[in-house]
């Protein structure tokens, strides 16, 4: 059974940084494609970022060259490095496993930037 863990979430001002973890387990998590996404009050889930088994990466627009994806293969464990972050940003954050309609999401970690 796959299994995700978020963490790292939190409350930071508009500007700051976060680094978002999520470890995996019940999978092979080598050989799996990772997601990022996020669900803001009222809205819908927003695939973010994802990362490829040969670490290949994209991004949503709204978040490229402020956020980056990163993996650590022997920790089973997907980054989320969060910079410049700004009001809208606001969410819950749910680790993925998997691709297209066959993602596995995990139980998410709140990021709130406010001042």
């Amino acid at each position: 059974e796959v299994h995700l863990v978020e963490s790292g979430g939190g409350l930071v001002q508009p500007g700051g940084s976060l680094r978002l973890s999520c470890v995996g387990s019940g999978f092979l998590f080598r050989y799996s494609v990772m997601n990022w996404a996020r669900q803001a009050p009222g809205k819908g889930l927003e695939r973010v970022s994802i990362i490829y088994t040969d670490e290949a990466t994209n991004y949503h627009d709204s978040v490229k060259g402020r956020f980056t994806i990163s993996r650590d293969n022997a920790k089973n464990t997907v980054y989320l490095e969060m910079n410049s972050l700004k009001p809208e940003d606001t969410a819950v954050y749910f680790c993925g496993q998997g691709m297209g309609d066959q993602v596995i999401w995990g139980q998410g970690t709140q990021v709130t930037v406010s001042s």
